[in-house]
């Protein structure tokens, strides 16, 4: 039995997250129903974690076992044959017999974005959530420092997960104005795994600090008092992306921060520029 394994994009807009849902509309149920439409059976294809509804995906990982013979890039082409346009595979290739996309996963890559136009961008509506006062984009890099560091994330963390412990390592997290679109603030975290809305709880949180309302000190409170009710609002789904997933023996996750928007980089294998 082969292991194939699949680097997705997707726009998770009209979507109920990853995981299969009884509506069927999600972005699981649509890969597996292109995987079994190409390999004639029914298929279960594994991702390295739920991207909830709303979320977008540059680097999500997948993998499915099957007895076919079809190389991988073969795989790649026909599944984009048969998948909707908001959902690409990137690149396919056989991994170990043994290899498991959650299990095997030592950091993921988030990338939120957030803008404080006077005006909203109507081409950025769906991946930027628009906060309509200025922020603070140095006073929240600031709070920030504070999570850096292996930590218990309670705080950020929404009621509803099963998780067996709150500890997490952030290995990086950066925020920064991007020098290439105005009023684009990105919001980067590499960490060694998340707990359920822990992002989105990060950036309402530090959008607290951002507008003014609370002192740069305050996520340190915050974070100290395992509280999620301490905590700001969660931020909307819309602005997140998750950018990589990084396993044993893969390339080095790269500097967190990057000021372009999280599609700009990445290798399109027929567009490579995209």
């Amino acid at each position: 039995m082969r292991c194939i394994r699949l680097r997705l994009a997707y726009d998770g807009t009209d979507y109920d997250g990853w995981q299969s849902q009884k509506s069927g509309r999600s972005i699981q149920d649509a890969v597996e129903a292109a995987t079994a439409r190409l390999i004639g059976g029914k298929v279960r294809v594994l991702a390295s974690g739920r991207t909830d509804a709303g979320v977008h995906a540059v680097g999500q990982v997948a993998a499915f076992r099957t007895e076919t013979a079809f190389p991988p890039d073969v795989i790649r082409r026909a599944l984009n044959a048969r998948l909707p346009d908001d959902i690409i595979v990137l690149a396919a290739d056989e991994a170990a017999a043994d290899f498991h996309p959650i299990r095997d996963a030592k950091q993921k890559h988030y990338r939120y974005l957030l803008s404080d136009a006077a005006l909203p961008n109507v081409f950025l509506r769906r991946y930027v959530w628009r906060y309509p006062r200025p922020l603070d984009a140095t006073a929240m890099e600031r709070a920030s420092e504070v999570l850096r560091g292996t930590h218990d994330f309670s705080a950020f963390q929404s009621s509803g997960s099963q998780r067996a412990t709150s500890v997490r390592t952030i290995h990086d997290l950066r925020v920064g104005r991007s020098r290439c679109i105005p009023h684009l603030i990105t919001i980067d975290v590499t960490a060694n795994g998340f707990l359920y809305n822990m992002m989105r709880n990060i950036v309402g949180s530090l959008v607290d600090v951002g507008r003014g309302v609370r002192p740069a000190s305050w996520i340190s409170e915050v974070l100290n008092g395992r509280d999620r009710r301490r905590a700001g609002a969660t931020a909307p789904p819309h602005g997140l992306f998750l950018v990589s997933v990084i396993y044993p023996g893969s390339a080095a996750a790269a500097p967190a921060h990057d000021e372009r928007l999280p599609w700009s980089g990445v290798a399109h294998p027929e567009f490579p520029l995209v």
